[in-house]
């Protein structure tokens, strides 16, 4: 590794912004070391620290000595673009060993050439305008090799139709399928099964690890050790996939595929079309209960019939702590899933049918499973809970402690997982992370930033701040804010833990500051960043997606601003759960959840600050009780060693010293 990453190592001859990195080529040879050895690691890599490549450098090296394949799984698409389109292209060139890589994305982002030659033909379009792009979508299917729909550049991000039209793995017809051969996930899981290493998202790599053994689940080549790199992540996405679901999208699409089956059986026909009819009638009534129950978008808890309210212990560290809840309405279930037993029977009764019926048979008995394990909601394991999103409504059934399920689907059984993100420490040590990922074995290091924190860097407390939950807060945040702005002549990200937050800091500060401001929402976010980095002196108010992931080096963002301690919000139903766990073990999930949880988040949100050697930033955090709380102390001690001042002079100070020395 040493003579890769070295300071005359092969990246310093050919790279023209190369800096060594002591901290890179430590994790470098812990990660050779973990799949040399087959064992497990867990490493924090500071911002600067050069992670991407310490760990793909060694996974290649790996899979050429050993032919083993590795997965590297991401926290999102970009990044996943990112290491192919840029960092393995170059290592590509550079190192000697000859290998092969391919990406794999998840199987709505890829169009189904069978659903595609369908839909000419079915009335599932709206307006001119859709049928326009519908066109353009079918033109191009032509002609793409892969069948992304990242390619449709030109297009909506958000296609009403394509839903409709993707490569979803419950209406997947497999090897009948007579497209299966041209299929672009045929060719997509080929590339993958020819290549060396396997770039994937988070998502994707749950979604397979779930249902593996599943007939139409397992979309991955074998693999033989896994990275999963913003690693901080992972028990979040794992609870989404290791549960069941219902959506209004998911019945409809069903009945839409009845519709569209073409039978030679008219008797067939008209009792299908009866039981849709009896269907519909009764998933139009069962969601508009739910609608009915509460208006507005969000999570709330599914509580049976009769139950009283709860209310979750959560210290000090929020005002509201009850849990908005939605109780499960009175059901007709036994009927309803006498109508879906119906047209089960009745389509694999049928003679000669075509293979979309026996895809129709199957979507239709695992949705009867799915309706029953969330209307019976009696397993402790799961918290059940509802979901609006748009026109869309999800029944969601999640686990609430994914640390055994990962033990025995991931750790007990691929020989080498790295575990890696920026931040996955809290107060030091990794027990959180671990304890919530059942990861009992394993290496583990922290690879220390190039970054001189300490002079590049200082934190500003406030002094004089009323506590969050109080009704002064609002107008003093905002005062505050205005304050730093003007110190810092912008170049700010201001950070809320909440929409309305985000939103009331914006209103209070974009009258009162001279700086261009702009709020997420406004365009979308690539559109937002693009903004931000070409206007001088822009403010940026946001919230948790632009905590991670995001990099605007240099003086144009020169500041962070965070309102709040971003504890996890204690009313989001799997929250709750896991602290209603946490508490009926014994514990305190205030101390072992919420406090470790949330220093993690803060410091993602630090991580914006200091991109290269050559920034300097000011980070303001405008809650008190950093200082006025004990637990307090836990988030600073977790925060990189800078200078804190409370002082707001200080940062003009800071920035003039800034200007003097580059002069």
């Amino acid at each position: 590794m040493y003579e890769i990453f070295g300071p005359n190592g092969l990246i310093a001859k050919v790279h023209p912004e190369y800096e060594h990195r002591p901290g890179q080529i430590e994790m470098a040879d812990a990660v050779l070391r973990a799949f040399e050895q087959k064992h497990h690691l867990i490493v924090e890599a500071g911002t600067g620290t050069g992670k991407t490549l310490a760990y793909l450098v060694p996974a290649i090296a790996a899979a050429c000595g050993s032919g083993a394949r590795v997965v590297i799984s991401t926290g999102t698409k970009n990044l996943q673009e990112q290491l192919m389109d840029k960092d393995i292209p170059f290592l590509q060139g550079l190192l000697p060993a000859k290998f092969r890589a391919a990406v794999m994305k998840g199987r709505n982002n890829y169009a189904c050439l069978h659903r595609i030659k369908r839909a000419e033909t079915a009335p599932m379009l709206e307006g001119l305008e859709q049928i326009d792009q519908f066109d353009e979508v079918f033109r191009w299917v032509t002609k793409t090799e892969t069948g992304d729909r990242a390619e449709l550049s030109n297009l909506p991000e958000n296609l009403p139709f394509w839903r409709h039209i993707d490569a979803r793995s419950d209406t997947c017809l497999g090897q009948k399928c007579a497209d299966f051969e041209p299929c672009f996930l045929t060719r997509m899981r080929q590339r993958a099964i020819d290549a060396d290493v396997v770039v994937v998202n988070h998502h994707l790599f749950f979604a397979d690890l779930a249902l593996r053994n599943g007939a139409y689940g397992a979309v991955l080549p074998d693999y033989a050790a896994v990275i999963l790199d913003e690693a901080h992540q992972i028990e979040d996405v794992a609870s989404e996939y290791f549960g069941v679901q219902v959506s209004t999208y998911q019945i409809d699409d069903l009945l839409r595929d009845v519709s569209y089956l073409k039978l030679e059986n008219h008797e067939a026909e008209k009792e299908l079309a009866r039981i849709c009819a009896r269907i519909e009638r009764f998933a139009d009534a069962f969601w508009i209960s739910f609608r009915e129950g509460r208006g507005l978008e969000g999570r709330f808890a599914l509580i049976p019939q009769g139950s009283a309210p709860t209310v979750t212990d959560v210290a000090d560290a929020d005002l509201d702590v009850r849990e908005p809840q939605a109780k499960m309405p009175a059901l007709p279930h036994h009927a309803f899933d006498n109508a879906l037993n119906r047209l089960e029977t009745t389509l694999a009764a049928l003679k000669d049918a075509p293979a979309d019926a026996e895809n129709i048979v199957r979507r239709t008995r695992q949705l009867r499973f799915d309706v029953s394990v969330i209307i019976k909601g009696d397993d402790k394991k799961f918290v059940y809970w509802i979901e609006r999103r748009g026109r869309g409504i999800f029944l969601r059934a999640s686990s609430i402690d994914v640390s055994s399920l990962l033990q025995d689907k991931l750790f007990e059984r691929v020989p080498t997982v790295i575990l890696t993100s920026a931040t996955l420490s809290s107060a030091g040590n990794f027990n959180f992370i671990r304890e919530r990922l059942g990861l009992d074995e394993g290496e583990e290091m922290i690879a220390e930033s190039i970054f001189d924190f300490r002079n590049q860097a200082v934190l500003y407390l406030p002094p004089h701040m009323p506590d969050p939950r109080s009704p002064q807060w609002g107008r003093a945040a905002a005062d505050e804010v205005i304050k730093i702005l003007t110190a810092t002549e912008g170049r700010a990200f201001v950070l809320s833990t909440s929409l309305s937050g985000m939103n009331q800091l914006y209103e209070q500060v974009a009258s009162q500051t001279d700086y261009p401001c702009f709020v997420q929402g406004s365009a979308s976010k690539a559109a937002l960043l693009r903004t931000f980095r070409s206007t001088p002196n822009a403010v940026l108010f946001a919230t948790s997606s632009f905590w991670q992931g995001v990099d605007v080096r240099g003086e144009q963002l020169s500041c962070v601003i965070i309102d709040k301690l971003p504890f996890a919000v204690p009313s989001d139903p799997i929250v709750a759960a896991r602290q209603r766990h946490i508490e009926e073990q014994g514990g305190s999930s205030f101390c072992e959840y919420r406090v470790p949880q949330g220093i993690i988040v803060l410091k993602q949100g630090v991580g914006g600050v200091i991109r290269s050697t050559s920034d300097r930033g000011v980070l303001a955090v405008l809650d008190p009780r950093l200082r006025t709380k004990m637990y307090g102390q836990s988030f600073l001690q977790s925060l990189p060693p800078c200078r804190i001042t409370s002082n707001v002079d200080d940062l003009a100070g800071f920035f003039t010293l800034e200007s003097a020395v580059t002069a």
